[in-house]
């Protein structure tokens, strides 16, 4: 049986370089493929391959003095869905360009928001209704396609344009809210939650376990609508049979959590394009333009 796992831990790592060198000896022996980082705030991970494969790195992180305890969410895949395994030293787990801002201790980010279950989202919900706010913890393009019911989307591109986003004007009157930052596994809101705060928000919360461990309580029975955009060869992750599209095909205007590269390899942008067009074409809004000329663009390369 083939599974992939998705993990973090916000821990001080005195020495990154070793830990890097362990990972990718533990990871070799256990024929493991995916991504990996980590910083002197801890590491973040994603794996696939065999699922007793994955249950003796489990074993061994759990050995380990910093890495162990980590709760890890497990979904269908495998190692076929990563390219190879990699693993990096960087300064940040997630690149908000913020690593001296950031402090953590051995229970994690100093300072960041407080942690809701699922359950405990809804009941938050329950005593102040309308007053909460969902504030998207990832790229626009990811919530294009799957998002929280009437969550505010940043204006990002990278992850690096968040600090921008919140030290404007544009998120003034919710900064005395209660605001739930969401995003795929945590991680990202781990420290999103905490820079909000150093800027002025005063009642944050993160969904701890992020939007997967809410999707596999509720499905698509609660407050998410969509598909999940993940990471590597799969794209997407619905949560049940029930799940819907609400992305728009940038060519027929039709609804699609379907995500292509676009055909002009020098651009190579992320393409939201539904299955039937895409058999005609795969371009991006700019080259969709181009084409009208150039006839030769409009074949999926």
């Amino acid at each position: 049986m083939l599974k992939v796992i998705l993990y973090y831990k916000f821990v001080p790592v005195k020495d990154p370089e070793m830990a890097m060198r362990w990972q990718r000896e533990l990871c070799e022996r256990l024929n493991l493929k995916g991504r990996i980082i980590i910083s002197p705030h801890g590491i973040n991970g994603t794996l696939g391959g065999d699922l007793e494969d994955l249950r003796r790195y489990k074993r061994e992180m759990n050995k380990s003095v910093i890495f162990k305890g980590i709760t890890y969410k497990w979904s269908d895949g495998s190692g076929d869905d990563f390219p190879k395994l990699s693993i990096k030293v960087r300064d940040e787990l997630v690149a908000f360009k913020a690593a001296d801002e950031i402090k953590v201790d051995e229970k994690g980010v100093v300072g960041g928001g407080k942690h809701l279950k699922p359950e405990q989202l809804h009941k938050l919900i329950e005593e102040k209704g309308n007053e909460v706010v969902f504030f998207d913890g990832r790229n626009a393009y990811e919530a294009s396609v799957g998002k929280f019911k009437n969550a505010i989307v940043p204006d990002t591109e990278t992850t690096r344009d968040f600090v921008r986003e919140i030290e404007s004007d544009k998120y003034n009157d919710i900064k005395d809210k209660p605001v739930v930052t969401y995003c795929t596994g945590g991680v990202r809101c781990e420290v999103l939650s905490a820079l909000m705060k150093n800027r002025g928000f005063k009642d944050v919360y993160q969904i701890d376990g992020g939007i997967v461990k809410y999707g596999e309580k509720y499905g698509d029975e609660g407050l998410w609508e969509g598909s999940l955009y993940i990471f590597d060869q799969r794209m997407s992750h619905r949560f049940s049979d029930k799940s819907k599209d609400i992305g728009v095909c940038v060519h027929c205007g039709g609804k699609t959590s379907n995500y292509e590269n676009c055909a002009n390899v020098a651009c190579n942008k992320l393409v939201l394009i539904c299955k039937d067009c895409h058999k005609q074409i795969s371009l991006c809004n700019t080259h969709k333009k181009a084409s009208k000329a150039v006839p030769s663009l409009t074949k999926v390369v």
